[in-house]
């Protein structure tokens, strides 16, 4: 972490890093990926001295982690289908397990 970085930069690096190992990641991987996250949210909140463009107007590591989740090989989770189920007013979803869920939604892929 950088000199005087706040006890909050220091929780929010090693979660980041411990998570990231948690997914697999090598730890040198891991503190990469937590100290480029934490360096951009700082420069985005305005306590880096230096920021670039990209970093300030870019969308926050948090909102871009929510966008990409049910990406990955498993699909969209249990709760990501329940909810569209019930925005779409599907009835008898609250019995359905995750592969009702995605039949009821036409996911079968």
């Amino acid at each position: 972490m950088p000199r005087g970085s706040s006890p909050k930069r220091e929780r929010q690096y090693e979660h980041i890093k411990e998570s990231a190992r948690e997914r697999g990641e090598s730890p040198e991987r891991a503190a990469e990926i937590a100290a480029r996250t934490v360096n951009k949210e700082r420069a985005r909140s305005g306590e880096a001295k230096t920021a670039s463009r990209t970093s300030v107007q870019d969308i926050s590591s948090g909102r871009r982690g929510g966008l990409r989740s049910g990406k990955g090989a498993q699909g969209p989770t249990y709760d990501q289908l329940y909810e569209e189920a019930k925005r779409r007013n599907i009835h008898g979803r609250s019995d359905m397990n995750k592969a009702d869920l995605r039949r009821a939604l036409g996911r079968d892929g």
